[in-house]
């Protein structure tokens, strides 16, 4: 059965926080009467990332690895997992899953209700409760860069918890590999008009943050001006939502790349499932 929703989760010496993040997944998805499969891509890891998926996979039967021989960044196993992937929509997490996994049901509403894409937003908080002084003024900066000269129009462009629909934005013609993935992705979208929404969130903190964003910044500025200087048609706005939800107008088919899969149309049934116990049957249509 091909799946209703793909579950793509880039791994880089992750092993420590797989288990954590598996073990809610797979809770999650036993409670919904969709489809769905969840990847991991295996980013070269030195650790026992590989390892640990597959023993995953003995118990939770949806869960696929895919590996790279080397370590090609964050941005090309997003890619390689998506095109990898089967399921109609598909949301991609950060190792750690930094929301409840409830929360993907929340942008996948957003998706039925007509959004081509529709991204987790960071509540704003203070710089005195952020983790890292230092981390907050790089994300503000980063922010203000990213309205300046990409011009797009999103609060939260780097948070990792997105779900988008695979047929309207394969992103076969994404080029960039590292953390700068994301926005290139978002601006991919917002150029052709697709409607993006974004949902407001509360993070779950489940490790301290690995990576030191200052010395990611260089390299994420020359990434935003090749971003700019690579867009040859000229810009189109998109609708963006924030927070408050609405119908969005459909995404028009002129619009649609190629599948890899042919797959039917469903409806997913996004009401949580919690007072059920065991799995739920796999809704046919």
């Amino acid at each position: 059965m091909n799946s209703c929703l793909s579950i793509v989760i880039p791994a880089y010496n992750e092993a420590a926080i797989l288990p954590i993040t598996l073990d809610c997944l797979r809770a999650f998805l036993m409670r919904q009467s969709f489809a769905a499969e969840v990847i991991i891509v295996d980013d070269g890891s030195t650790d026992d990332t590989a390892v640990l998926a597959g023993q995953w996979q003995r118990a939770f039967e949806s869960l696929r690895l895919v590996r790279n021989s080397a370590n090609l960044g964050k941005g090309a196993s997003i890619r390689r997992g998506i095109l990898a992937s089967r399921g109609e929509w598909v949301f991609v997490t950060d190792a750690d899953l930094p929301g409840r996994p409830e929360d993907i049901l929340r942008l996948l509403e957003a998706l039925r209700d007509g959004a081509a894409v529709a991204i987790a937003s960071r509540r704003p908080a203070p710089m005195s409760s952020a983790p890292s002084r230092s981390r907050f003024l790089a994300s503000v900066v980063y922010r203000t860069l990213v309205r300046a000269i990409l011009k797009l129009p999103l609060r939260d462009t780097q948070c990792g918890f997105k779900a988008f629909v695979r047929e309207p934005l394969l992103p076969v013609g994404l080029r960039l590999g590292g953390f700068s993935f994301d926005v290139e992705f978002l601006f991919a979208a917002w150029k052709r008009a697709l409607p993006i929404q974004e949902v407001e969130f509360d993070v779950v903190e489940r490790r301290a943050t690995r990576h030191a964003i200052l010395l990611q910044s260089p390299r994420m500025l020359m990434d935003l001006l090749r971003i700019r200087f690579a867009a040859a048609r000229p810009w189109r706005h998109a609708s963006v939502e924030i927070a408050n939800r609405g119908p969005s107008p459909k995404h028009s088919e002129d619009h649609s790349l190629p599948q890899d899969s042919d797959l039917p149309r469903r409806q997913l049934d996004f009401k949580l499932e919690a007072d059920r116990e065991g799995p739920l049957p796999n809704r046919e249509s």
